[in-house]
């Protein structure tokens, strides 16, 4: 168990850092900064006289691939790696300045965000934390897909995928999510996808950026990278890194457990929907109105 953060968080200082993106092959500057309490995380668009795109479920655009902001027609790309550093971080306030429409991929994971996250540092600010309480269950279901949200005294997240691949099949995993196990066990998992696939999704406009050195590429046997696996479940928990970017459009840490069976950013982002839509779904709390239990 850690101690619970009782105070809203922001960084101490600013971090920059340089990459392409995953989609658009364009490299971009990125650059981490403090922010006030109540700002959440706010995307800055520096190539447009610095418009502003709040990481909040009313700005998602498209979830195809990836997640996609957009406010008056800007739109800032592949979100969820980030947002889930800042969650997983325990991060509650920030402003992302890009000067592009989508943040870096990096080496694929959350894990490059997480060390420009440990570079900045973290300060306490002078705001209470408030807390997403769940507290009953909501659930999307389409086909054989299914992602739920359920009440729980921690924040715990339950995965499981099924890919007709050698390396993949069947792979299932669960956490009680804490800074600690995010940074470890989730974030460097990496975005992966399938060498026969890429020449259509090349045609489609996407990948552009994408190589082995920010993803792991299946070939119907095996994999390209010569580095192999990180894991040997990293399928699994890269889907989970996705899923905790998309929660993080809630803009408060979570008191629930989320189950997601073969589900993904549309399905994601539908259940942050119904969730909000249903106020007797959920409340918000202080730290100093629960008991110290373990949440990012």
């Amino acid at each position: 168990m850690q101690l619970v953060i009782e105070r809203q968080t922001t960084l101490q200082r600013s971090v920059t850092t340089v990459g392409v993106g995953l989609h658009t092959g364009i490299q971009v500057r990125l650059r981490l900064c403090p922010a006030p309490a109540y700002t959440g995380i706010l995307f800055r668009r520096m190539d447009l006289d610095g418009f502003e795109v709040p990481a909040a479920p009313q700005f998602v655009a498209h979830t195809s691939y990836a997640t996609t902001l957009v406010r008056r027609g800007v739109l800032v790309g592949t979100v969820e790696h980030l947002l889930a550093a800042f969650y997983g971080c325990g991060v509650d306030n920030a402003v992302v300045e890009l000067d592009g429409l989508e943040v870096p991929i990096l080496d694929g994971s959350a894990a490059g965000f997480v060390q420009l996250i440990q570079t900045a540092g973290l300060v306490e600010l002078d705001a209470p934390r408030q807390f997403l309480r769940v507290l009953k269950t909501v659930e999307i279901a389409e086909r054989r897909s299914v992602v739920s949200l359920s009440p729980a005294s921690t924040f715990s997240v339950e995965c499981a995928i099924d890919f007709d691949h050698p390396l993949i099949g069947h792979q299932r995993r669960a956490f009680t999510v804490t800074r600690d196990i995010f940074i470890r066990e989730i974030a460097p998992a990496r975005t992966f996808g399938f060498l026969q696939e890429v020449e259509s999704l090349r045609q489609k406009g996407l990948i552009r950026g994408g190589s082995l050195d920010n993803a792991i590429v299946l070939t119907p046997e095996g994999l390209l990278n010569e580095g192999g696996l990180r894991f040997p479940d990293e399928f699994v928990r890269h889907k989970i890194v996705d899923l905790l970017g998309d929660v993080a459009l809630l803009g408060r840490p979570v008191l629930g457990h989320i189950r997601a069976v073969r589900s993904g950013h549309r399905l994601h982002n539908a259940l942050v929907a119904a969730l909000l839509r249903d106020p007797r779904a959920w409340e918000l709390v202080e730290a100093s109105e629960r008991e110290s239990v373990a949440c990012p």
